[in-house]
Parts: C-alpha cells; sequence; structure tokens
C-alpha cells in the first residue's frame, strides 16, 4: 500500500488538507503556521501540486493532535471565501443533510 503523501496527486483547483481533531473529533484544517483549526477561512490553502504534498505531509506528521489528514478540494468567491468543493465536505464542515428525529440520536 502506497502511503498518502507517496500518492499522485491530481490537483484541478485550490485544495486544502483536512483531518479529524483527535480529543473530539471536530473537523480540522491545516492552517499556514502547520497548526490545526476549525475555521476553513483560517486554512492554508493551494492549487500547486508540491504545495499539496507538503502540507499533507505535514499534516500526516502530527498523529498526536488530528487524524486521518487528506486533501480536500475548496471553491474560492470572487471575495476570496472558502466553501467545501464538494458534497461530501459540506457535509463534514455542516453536518446531515436531513434532520434527524430525537429518537434517531438515541
Amino acid at each position: 500500500m502506497t502511503a498518502p503523501q507517496q500518492q499522485k496527486l491530481k490537483i484541478t483547483g485550490p485544495v486544502v488538507v483536512t483531518a479529524n481533531r483527535l480529543v473530539d473529533g471536530a473537523v480540522v484544517y491545516l492552517d499556514p503556521q502547520g497548526g490545526w483549526t476549525t475555521d476553513l477561512a483560517a486554512a492554508a490553502v493551494t492549487a500547486k501540486v508540491d504545495e499539496a504534498r507538503a502540507l499533507l505531509t505535514q499534516g500526516l506528521a502530527d498523529d498526536i493532535n488530528a487524524v486521518g489528514a487528506y486533501i480536500a478540494p475548496v471553491l474560492q468567491g470572487p471575495d476570496g471565501v472558502l466553501t467545501p468543493g464538494n458534497l461530501r465536505e459540506r457535509i463534514r464542515l455542516h453536518g446531515p443533510t436531513i434532520a434527524l428525529s430525537a429518537a434517531a440520536s438515541l
């Protein structure tokens, strides 16, 4: 099996490195200083393969604070605002797409 940072990356637009915080499972994003943030707007963004690979390597190295790091697409609006780039990432950031009943959450 090939390590994630050694796999061929195909990047067609802006991306971020995302993972889950180990303490509580929250969705986090790698920031430009190498820390983790829950704020997508504060994430390190790149559209270059070499930079994305370096960010991913950095994210994978921190398996104490966050786990399961991977590259995720984002959309960057004309005003610079970042939004998740696909349905999976929208669900991870905002939660389920339907309201859950109280009985279903037990």
